[in-house]
């Protein structure tokens, strides 16, 4: 399966997800869901991954935690906040380059429409 068409999967996911809960709930509470709905879409996916900084030949464990990791080449970051900001762009843009990962989806619930709280982020496409 392509990113782009598992990406499809995770918009239509967060959709779901979103219309059943609404905003308001803590970002955990739309992790557990959207997972549960991906696995539903015959998804292998893994929450909250340990993701290592590599430096120089040394490999570092610093906490980054990755929220969702689908098929191990889309990752998800999740957000319940009244607005995305630069930074949150900024950690899933890192994310993307210490995992090598292409694809990445950041996921704010807490909004009224959830097209408006996707953002859809490359890394080196």
């Amino acid at each position: 399966m392509t990113e782009n068409e598992i990406g499809k999967i995770v918009v239509d996911s967060a959709i779901k997800v979103h219309k059943v809960l609404g905003p308001g709930l803590l970002e955990s509470a739309y992790e557990a869901c959207l997972v549960h709905e991906l696995k539903k879409r015959d998804q292998k996916v893994q929450a909250q991954v340990g993701l290592p900084v590599k430096y120089e030949d040394v490999i570092l464990d610093v906490g980054y935690r990755v929220d969702i990791l689908i098929e191990e080449k889309v990752i998800l970051e999740l957000k319940a906040v009244e607005k995305l900001l630069p930074i949150h762009e900024a950690q899933l843009l890192s994310y993307l380059k210490l995992s090598e990962c292409k694809l990445g989806f950041l996921l704010n619930f807490n909004v009224y429409r959830m097209k408006d709280g996707i953002r859809r982020m490359v890394n080196g496409l």
